[in-house]
């Protein structure tokens, strides 16, 4: 299983103001879906972060997304080491296939891919 990437997921009700600050240092918005804004570095596409409001299907904001190219791997993996999930494994409508594991410090860990 490969990493694709790893997005830092910030709770945020100041969204609009978030977004001006991470611009200073860079960032345009690269995805707006309402609840959930990404934010990418123009000149290091993968290089990114993310302000939530909440989460559309799943009962928590996580603190970080780390995407790989096998999530349903990934799961096995998880589910057979007795880590704690958070939301199952699902297909979301706006195109990832992803689910929530708590890590060893009580961090929500959101692992997808996209489809």
């Amino acid at each position: 299983m490969a990493i694709r990437r790893v997005v830092p997921n910030l709770r945020s009700e100041a969204v609009d103001e978030s977004r001006d600050f991470y611009g200073l240092l860079g960032f345009e918005e690269v995805m707006n879906l309402g609840w959930i804004t990404t934010l990418a570095s123009p000149s290091s596409p993968a290089s990114q972060v993310s302000l939530m409001t909440h989460d559309r299907t799943a009962p928590v904001v996580p603190d970080l997304s780390v995407e790989v190219d096998d999530v349903d791997a990934a799961y096995a993996a998880m589910r057979e080491s007795g880590a704690e999930i958070v939301h199952p494994l699902q297909d979301e409508e706006w195109g990832v296939r992803r689910f929530f594991v708590r890590d060893p410090n009580g961090r929500v860990i959101n692992v997808l891919a996209h489809r």
